[in-house]
């Protein structure tokens, strides 16, 4: 790897890191503060908040100045923000601090993922933005366990520390090895925002915000599915939570191949048939152990895989407007995850059992699909328009 890939490696570990770890410190953090699980759960909203307001906003404001100067800016605020999540007092600043703390965090991606691409060999563009989100994998894989395990036997403000560490070396990392790209000359702010005019531009928000809402529909719900139908034991389910995550390790990286060997928006399309598949399986097999655990791998493995072709879909359709329509894409990623869990939440709500919210999770997946298919039925039409005008 590149080591001016590796700076934004490192930025996706720690964000990935202060994104998932808040699903397992929620008992800890309100048996601390003297609050009920569901304010806890609100810091989760608070955060998924910040990265919907700050992804177009930090890009509107900073987008004029060069890539690295932008990327090391969002991490100083991360950082800073974070360090705030640790040292809270009392409720009401964690909630401010965590939703501070989620501004800078689509911003990076949305920045991270164009400078990736240009940076890039050649025809390896989706591939050089999957090494970025292999940070969030990771996180998932070893930082995510680590830091649930230090807030249940230590203190949860440690792992926000653990956090804080991930920002500083990321820091010195962007600023020793991340390339100087020029900033973007003549910059038209209204021009980019033309964007979000075009039927495209909306097709792809759709595709993401309900797609990938098919896999928070399952990941929202999976520690009561695997202990109350699959009935593995509590104290297991941090462990199948390191499959899950080493399957989105592989999903991702084998994304970036396949979005780089056919096209962003065939390989979404595909991913998408495949996600709704994976999750019907799910529902008939959870009950076995063994196939669980499979499926647990294949199902994070076949999520993640979309996260390079959809932000190289976005980054390839938004021309002009790259860094804010790629920053949207992440903004759009947190709808998914909201709009995941709480759709997820209905059919065990009205009585059904944990294996609902995959069915759930299936439907979405297969409405963005169905976006997606759109989105090259448009595109095509496009294409053949032009060729008419030309000939």
């Amino acid at each position: 790897m590149k080591k001016s890939l590796l700076t934004l490696t490192l930025g996706g570990l720690g964000i990935g890191i202060t994104e998932f770890v808040m699903m397992g410190l929620l008992p800890d953090i309100a048996k601390d503060l003297s609050i009920t699980i569901p304010q806890a759960g609100h810091l989760i909203s608070a955060y998924a908040l910040g990265v919907v307001i700050g992804a177009p906003l930090l890009i509107v404001i900073a987008g004029s100045y060069p890539p690295k100067k932008i990327l090391i800016a969002l991490m100083i605020m991360f950082t800073a923000f974070n360090a705030l999540s640790a040292f809270a007092p009392g409720y009401h600043t964690l909630f401010i601090a965590r939703l501070l703390a989620g501004l800078p965090h689509g911003a990076f991606f949305g920045v991270g993922s164009v400078v990736a691409s240009k940076i890039a060999e050649k025809g390896k563009e989706a591939q050089a933005v999957s090494l970025m989100f292999a940070g969030l994998t990771i996180a998932n894989i070893a930082g995510v366990p680590l830091g649930t395990y230090i807030g249940h036997h230590f203190l949860w403000r440690y792992t926000f520390v653990i956090v804080v560490v991930v920002g500083l070396i990321t820091l010195f990392s962007l600023k020793a090895w991340l390339p100087a790209l020029p900033a973007t000359k003549d910059r038209n702010l209204k021009q980019e925002l033309e964007f979000f005019k075009r039927p495209e531009a909306w097709l792809i928000i759709l595709m993401i915000a309900i797609g990938t809402g098919g896999l928070f529909s399952w990941y929202s719900y999976i520690a009561p599915l695997l202990t109350e139908v699959s009935a593995f034991s509590a104290d297991s389910i941090t462990y199948i939570l390191v499959l899950a995550g080493l399957g989105m390790f592989v999903g991702n990286l084998a994304g970036g191949k396949l979005a780089d060997r056919f096209s962003p928006a065939n390989a979404s399309v595909v991913l998408l048939l495949i996600m709704a598949a994976t999750l019907v399986i799910v529902h008939y097999i959870s009950g076995n152990q063994i196939l669980s655990l499979v499926m647990t791998f294949i199902t994070g493995a076949v999520a993640f895989a979309l996260a390079s072709p959809i932000q190289m879909l976005m980054i390839n359709t938004a021309k002009g407007s790259e860094m804010l329509a790629a920053s949207v894409s992440q903004a759009s990623f947190n709808i998914g995850n909201a709009l995941g869990a709480f759709l997820g939440g209905l059919p065990l709500a009205a009585g059904y059992d944990y294996t609902s919210p995959v069915f759930v999770g299936t439907l979405m997946a297969l409405t963005g699909a169905g976006f997606a298919w759109m989105l090259i039925l448009r595109n095509k039409k496009t294409r053949g328009i032009l060729e008419t005008i030309k000939n």
